[in-house]
């Protein structure tokens, strides 16, 4: 197994495994920790899958398109699985009813078994006629979810609450929580006392886009939100999918960055094939890192901890051992305080 004890810095996951050099973003556990979902896509998102693999006999098997997406008529993302694992909400382009125009909406399965049972559309009042994605529930159904303003473009946050087995009505939240200029994907606790969130036209952003952090008080107050420093935000593209493990240890993020990219420039062809195809190329992938320095961050402080420097050396005629499948998190060890490609 590859992969340091926790610490500060956010390491590349499972590379080989679930980090492969496509397009990688968002993940989503069981609470039991024996199935692990994920997404993959093509450049442009003409393709995406949401993929699967499962703890079984102590091993992790192989990576598989799960049988519920993987339709080229439409693209699969964004899985979120609720706190008590009964249900799986998903984002899918698929048509709203059979035979009908694709829509842009959210999608719930209830747990039947060992398997879920067949998708089924929201409806109103949480979908409309809008784009609505990135779905996270708490532990008493609450839904947050983002949605985009046809005219406007701009993307917002909302929650709809749970009773008697329907969704009411959404609220738009407030502007703890619907900072910047637009915000994307955000990922709520099952108590619902913090919201991560990506955020876009912050005067504060790192980056173009950058990860926040807003907390929630008993009386339903927010304050916030605190960005969640450098580390996290060094100024990569792609980051739009935070996620805590169902334990609340490790923190899991979407990114651009690169790691281990050439020392030397120029290298030769074949090094340059390598380093386009290997994960960790600046393609999007899933990085993860201990989830401790979040309270430091709802304490309203940023983390005093800077990027590393992500040129770590040439990778090209390395050969690379991927982690055993075996263990809880595919076998790799949780995060250090390195960023490193195992």
């Amino acid at each position: 197994p590859g992969g340091q004890e926790p610490g500060l810095q956010p390491s590349l996951f499972a590379p080989g495994l679930v980090n492969t050099g496509l397009l990688t973003r968002d993940i989503a556990l069981t609470p039991d920790g024996r199935e692990l979902y994920f997404c993959q896509a093509t450049s442009g998102y003409r393709y995406a899958v949401i993929l699967v693999t499962r703890k079984v006999g102590g091993q992790w098997t192989e990576p598989k398109v799960a049988n519920f997406s993987g339709q080229p008529d439409w693209i699969d993302l964004e899985p979120c699985i609720s706190p008590d694992g009964r249900q799986f909400f998903f984002y899918s382009s698929r048509p709203a009813v059979a035979g009908g125009e694709p829509a842009q909406d959210i999608w719930v399965m209830d747990r039947q078994g060992d398997t879920w049972g067949p998708p089924r559309n929201l409806e109103a009042p949480v979908n409309t006629d809008a784009p609505e994605f990135f779905p996270s529930v708490t532990a008493d159904g609450t839904l947050y979810f983002c949605r985009a303003d046809a005219q406007t473009g701009v993307h917002s946050q909302y929650r709809a609450r749970l009773a008697d087995g329907q969704y009411q009505e959404p609220e738009l939240l407030p502007e703890e929580v619907n900072a910047g200029r637009t915000r994307f994907n955000a990922w709520v606790a099952p108590d619902e006392s913090r919201l991560i969130i990506p955020v876009a036209g912050h005067p504060e952003n790192h980056g173009g886009v950058d990860y926040w952090l807003s907390v929630r008080d008993s009386q339903d107050q927010w304050s916030g939100p605190f960005n969640l420093g450098p580390a996290v935000n060094d100024g990569s593209r792609g980051s739009w999918s935070p996620y805590l493990s169902p334990d609340g240890e490790v923190f899991f993020f979407m990114s651009g960055r690169t790691v281990g990219e050439p020392a030397a420039w120029p290298a030769a062809w074949s090094g340059l094939q390598e380093g386009h195809n290997r994960p960790g190329s600046g393609r999007s992938g899933i990085f993860w890192m201990d989830a401790s320095f979040l309270e430091e961050v709802a304490s309203g402080r940023e983390p005093a901890v800077e990027a590393l420097e992500t040129r770590v050396g040439s990778s090209a005629g390395t050969t690379i051992e991927w982690p055993e499948l075996n263990g809880p998190y595919l076998g790799q060890k949780t995060p250090g305080l390195e960023l490193s490609l195992i």
